[in-house]
């Protein structure tokens, strides 16, 4: 992407042909105008790539390439910040390796490292980095030194997991990541029925080596098996593997999360997941029957709650979509409150509570918990936390400061359509007209409704304030 005094050079849906003699290069590119407005404000390294001529652009364009931490290989590391140390323990687990010579058993141990995670972040007296940035290491050769720096935090644990017959053996080390020493490592083998509890020893195992004094508050145990259907399990863990890849496959994902259900209709997060991703397709306009998804979003969010206990993804996933659905947002609010509280380290948490004080209008408690976010997923410099944060600042009337949000939302998941409708009315409110068409164009590329219902905006203002911005980008009657 080209951006100059933040405009978008380039015909909409087309404009990746105008860098296409850039493609080498590789990253994200932005103007001198745009790298003067950001470069103090995001932790980001720059190449100063100087002059350059662009297809149907008249005048040279100084252009920086945009380097995050997930360049980080082709970055001196003493050039690139180091975060500090959280006052606790802090660890990050990074993708364990797929060893079943299948790389279609790949979203089996993606799935496993993830429970792993979601385990330790249960230990209250330990940080846990979320997997949105740890999954950004995944297959790049690793320092792990680097990585601590990166992600601020003190220990790493690496590994991997074979998948064979009804076997499954999953090895891990843990090592200290300021000077690169061996802490421990283990083997676990068992039966494939009984992966669960593998996931379980390996999390305890890693607590007890991080913090001997502390081995006591090893890795909670749910009160209740989430599933005891591995068929269920594997449906639901290729079914967000799917959506987490692309947008674009989100009704196949749901198919096969409603195929999880039907095997284990009590299975907390596949409940919750399904409402989320038929939530999905109302908001990002792309549903074929909006009152049915509706309806079946809100009953699998009921649902999900029903079985939910104290599992904090089930209950951050089903207020959102109530919330989305026209729930009292307090309530929504006192319970994502309620989930943080069982785990502070939860960045999707941290996350969605900041969605729905966005919903609320509660605009500075929005950008402060998408920031929290953040600092657990530091590698998750862009996307949906930046989307927050720049509408926030879209709602705040901060539109200067909105904009490379919004842009680096955009960058993120060119697939989202909502990053296009905030940028578009943001530049429309600038008097920018002619950029907010260009964004507009590129909408209509990839989602069919330009100007959506925007009720879950609980704020009758800020409402307006979108509505207003969209009409006149899109050139309607006010």
């Amino acid at each position: 992407m080209i951006v100059e005094g933040d405009d978008l050079y380039g015909d909409g849906v087309n404009i990746a042909a105008r860098i296409e003699a850039l493609a080498d290069a590789g990253g994200v590119f932005f103007s001198n105008t745009v790298h003067d407005q950001v470069r103090d404000r995001l932790p980001f390294v720059f190449d100063d790539l100087g002059e350059q001529l662009l297809k149907n652009i008249a005048r040279p364009v100084r252009v920086f390439r945009v380097r995050d931490v997930r360049g980080a290989e082709n970055i001196p590391a003493q050039s690139r910040p180091a975060l500090a140390l959280p006052d606790k323990p802090s660890i990050a687990v990074l993708p364990f390796a797929n060893m079943s010579g299948d790389p279609e058993q790949e979203y089996f141990a993606d799935g496993m490292v993830e429970e792993i995670i979601t385990s330790l972040s249960q230990i209250r007296w330990l940080f846990v980095i979320a997997r949105n940035s740890t999954f950004t290491y995944k297959g790049q050769a690793i320092d792990v030194k680097q990585v601590g720096r990166d992600l601020g935090v003190r220990y790493v644990l690496e590994g991997s997991v074979r998948k064979a017959g009804g076997r499954v053996r999953i090895t891990a080390q843990l090592i200290d990541a300021t000077n690169g020493a061996h802490l421990w490592a283990d083997r676990f083998d068992g039966l494939l029925e009984d992966v669960f509890d593998i996931q379980d020893k390996v999390a305890s195992s890693v607590a007890g080596v991080i913090e001997p004094a502390l081995q006591a508050a090893e890795t909670a145990r749910s009160a209740s098996r989430l599933t005891n259907d591995l068929t269920a399990y594997d449906l639901y863990l290729r079914a967000n593997a799917m959506y987490l890849s692309s947008a674009r496959q989100l009704p196949e994902a749901l198919r096969l999360m409603e195929l999880a259900i039907a095997r284990d209709p009590r299975y907390g997060p596949a409940l919750a997941w399904a409402a989320h991703y038929r939530h999905r397709l109302l908001f990002d306009g792309r549903s074929e029957d909006r009152e049915t998804d509706r309806l079946k979003g809100a009953a699998f969010a009921r649902r999900a709650l029903e079985v939910a206990g104290d599992d904090p993804g089930v209950l951050v996933c089903a207020a959102r979509v109530l919330a989305y659905f026209g729930e009292d947002i307090g309530t929504m609010m006192a319970m994502v409150d309620r989930a943080l509280a069982l785990n502070p380290n939860f960045a999707r948490g941290w996350y969605i509570s900041s969605t729905l004080r966005l919903f609320a209008g509660q605009l500075d408690v929005a950008i402060e918990h998408a920031e929290a976010s953040l600092r657990l997923s530091p590698r998750a410099r862009i996307g949906t936390p930046l989307l927050t944060i720049g509408t926030a600042q879209f709602l705040s009337r901060c539109f200067d400061e909105a904009v490379p949000n919004l842009l680096l939302a955009i960058q993120d998941d060119p697939s989202f359509a909502d990053p296009y409708r905030y940028l578009a009315a943001c530049y429309a409110h600038m008097g920018r007209l002619d950029s907010a068409r260009e964004v507009i164009a590129r909408l209509r590329s990839v989602a069919p409704v330009v100007i959506p219902d925007v009720s879950y905006l609980r704020n009758p203002e800020h409402r307006e304030l979108l509505l207003s911005g969209l009409r006149l980008a899109a050139g309607e009657e006010k």
